[in-house]
């Protein structure tokens, strides 16, 4: 008979060392999948000055959905991020996605994590009973819903939009009957709050492109994850 040794660990246990090895080499194949996918996205970026309005520099996303390829690597960037951070063992269950462009990808994101995908919508689109979180902007408020039986108590949640931008202080009122909560944030923000009065938790806030500049994240109380930078940060197009 074999005697067991470090080197030779008893068939009935597991070898530590052969399984650390794995993940390290399952991490690093990951990394650079996923640095790879994010080259090519921040490639397919359009910038359009003065749009909407004299000195605002768009940043345009939309060359990623016209793109089959493109898009099937956004999602799958999206994808790596999420296992890698929260791991096999802690799965999510819900994706929130925000209005409008939370709603491109946030189905097909819940849909290869094997979770749930929830709408926030403006008033009035959501039917049945809803909850509502209202927000302060520049120059007026605007409000978010979301259905009351959407998110259960104790699901895990992850909220996505196209872009985080806004570094303005910003109030957010959360509507509860006659009264009002007073946070700090903008619409993500707003998001954030309906996921906790549903009573999930909230792991965190996924976004496809930052300003880094006016310094977003900020705002928001829970870990916050950006794919791409803005593109006057990032690589050259070729």
């Amino acid at each position: 008979m074999t005697e067991s040794t470090s080197s030779h660990p008893p068939r009935d246990k597991p070898d530590a060392t052969s399984k650390n090895s794995r993940l390290t080499a399952t991490a690093s194949s990951t990394a650079s999948e996923l640095s790879d996918l994010k080259i090519s996205l921040h490639r397919s970026l359009r910038q359009f000055p003065d749009f909407p309005s004299p000195g605002i520099l768009f940043e345009d996303i939309l060359p990623i959905f016209a793109d089959p390829t493109l898009h099937q690597s956004l999602v799958r960037a999206l994808e790596l991020h999420v296992t890698s951070c929260y791991g096999p063992d802690q799965k999510l269950d819900i994706i929130v996605g925000l209005e409008a462009r939370g709603f491109l990808f946030g189905p097909s994101l819940a849909l290869n994590l094997g979770a749930g995908f929830v709408p926030v919508r403006k008033p009035g689109k959501l039917p049945g009973p809803t909850e509502t979180a209202g927000f302060k902007k520049e120059y007026g408020e605007d409000f978010f819903q979301v259905q009351k039986d959407a998110i259960k108590p104790g699901q895990r949640v992850v909220i996505v939009d196209d872009i985080i931008a806004t570094g303005r202080f910003h109030f957010l009122i959360l509507v509860l009957g006659q009264n009002t909560n007073i946070f700090l944030g903008g619409s993500a923000a707003a998001a954030g709050s309906l996921v906790k009065k549903l009573g999930g938790t909230l792991i965190g806030y996924v976004f496809i492109l930052e300003l880094d500049f006016l310094k977003g994240r900020a705002k928001l109380d829970s870990p916050v994850y950006t794919l791409l930078s803005s593109q006057e940060d990032g690589p050259p197009k070729s």
